[in-house]
């Protein structure tokens, strides 16, 4: 049974209240044809008929784990510890909220305390907050606080740099300031130094980028630092943390990814976790919130919100931030996941990651007419294809390959992307899959 409170007896006397005669005459100012229906849709149905519906339409979807999968680009598919969803399902993780009291919040205030330890670590940065609500407003709200350390209001980014990130920062910074975005470069570095003059607040670099190529970003943080800007490092493949020189080790002032490698499936585009990471002496411009450790009047280890600057705990001009969520179930299960593995383990999965890719890579290019783009890459790479990409990537849909995400989709409208292919292996991809993709890709580009 459905709920509906009024009768038409009560919608009758509502309208006589308000006096108009009908429902209808509540949209008068309206035009007609934007009150005629657009989609071609029931205008209802009882629960299971939608039910029934929906699946239906889920049915034309493919799964990441119902074929042979080759798609990153920003998201990965990486395999979850059971243990991780049976912990963060738990009454006091599932239900929690923020930890306002911290008497009562000593478990989410400790995981969160955890949660940073483990940022600041893998990024060799000082410290690291609470997180945030993804890797792509993460880098955004990087721009914000190098804005509001510097004084300046003028950001470089990175061609190099993820267009979706690219895409946020303007929507979340356009405001703020100039921003300046050089043009994608396959392949290699860009010269985005050039473009760091003494009114930049920052420059916004991905390592390793949205191509997969890996740099080494020392030099860029020292002509930056020369002119008084402060170098934004950002990442989407937090697994390549276990491998790769991390920003902090490359003079980073200020980091910002995507935690979803760790502990979080891709579940259909989030929600995800934000990592956010800094100096110390940026720590007043931080945004979000920071959980710390202290001691209570016995002596006994406690924690508290050190740090709670944004808007809902601070005067609003004031605020660092208005961001209004931290995910805090999604950066839970990345610290389980990050737990589980350890030290150790971190680095054999990200050494696993590569020696897939590189496997995958050999095979591929091995193709007459492939091409490999970035000859030094995580687990993630581009190839240049003999003809364009999506193309390739539909017919290979078709035979049970999800062969990547072409650049095209990403760089529309930058010329030279028509046939280059973004490609990304696991440790979910099997020896298997790597052979039905080098056997398929080439069957497809001989015909």
């Amino acid at each position: 049974m459905r709920y509906l409170p009024l009768n038409d007896d009560d919608r009758r006397a509502m309208l006589e209240r308000i006096g108009v005669s009908s429902i209808d005459d509540l949209f008068r100012d309206v035009p007609a044809s934007a009150r005629e229906p657009q989609f071609d849709l029931p205008l209802h149905a009882g629960e299971s008929e939608v039910e029934r519906m929906l699946s239906r339409f889920a049915l034309a979807n493919t799964g990441a784990g119902e074929c042979a999968f080759f798609c990153g680009a920003g998201a990965y598919r990486h395999h979850v510890p059971a243990s991780v969803d049976y912990l963060i399902q738990r009454s006091e993780f599932l239900t929690s909220y923020t930890p306002y009291q911290p008497e009562i919040s000593q478990g989410t205030l400790q995981t969160l305390f955890e949660f940073q330890t483990q940022v600041a670590a893998i990024t060799a940065m000082e410290i690291a907050n609470a997180s945030m609500y993804d890797g792509s407003t993460g880098a955004a709200e990087a721009v914000l606080m190098a804005h509001r350390v510097t004084g300046r209001n003028r950001a470089v980014l990175s061609g190099n740099l993820h267009p979706h990130y690219a895409d946020t920062i303007r929507t979340m910074a356009g405001l703020a300031g100039e921003i300046v975005v050089t043009p994608p470069v396959p392949g290699s570095a860009d010269e985005i130094s050039e473009q760091i003059d003494n009114n930049t607040s920052c420059v916004v670099v991905q390592n390793p980028d949205v191509f997969g190529s890996i740099r080494d970003l020392a030099p860029l943080a020292q002509v930056a630092h020369s002119k008084g800007a402060l170098l934004v490092v950002v990442f989407t493949e937090a697994v390549s943390l276990g491998l790769v020189r991390p920003p902090g080790a490359m003079g980073a002032d200020i980091v910002a990814g995507e935690g979803q490698s760790l502990g979080n499936a891709l579940n259909f585009g989030g929600p995800y976790v934000g990592l956010f990471a800094s100096r110390e002496r940026f720590v007043r411009q931080m945004p979000g919130r920071l959980a710390g450790q202290t001691a209570d009047v016995e002596g006994r280890r406690g924690f508290v919100l050190t740090l709670s600057a944004r808007e809902q705990h601070i005067r609003r001009e004031k605020a660092t931030s208005n961001i209004c969520t931290n995910s805090g179930l999604c950066a839970l299960a990345f610290t389980i996941h990050l737990s589980l593995l350890g030290e150790t383990g971190l680095r054999k999965l990200a050494r696993l990651n590569h020696a897939r890719a590189v496997t995958l890579a050999e095979s591929l290019v091995a193709i007459p007419e492939v091409e490999l783009a970035t000859p030094a890459f995580f687990n993630e790479f581009t190839l240049r294809l003999p003809r364009p990409a999506a193309e390739v990537v539909e017919t290979l849909a078709g035979r049970g390959v999800l062969a990547g995400v072409p650049a095209s989709r990403l760089f529309p409208s930058h010329t030279g992307c028509e046939n280059l292919l973004i490609v990304a292996a696991t440790e979910t991809n099997a020896e298997s899959d790597i052979d039905l993709y080098r056997d398929e890709l080439g069957g497809v580009l001989a015909r």
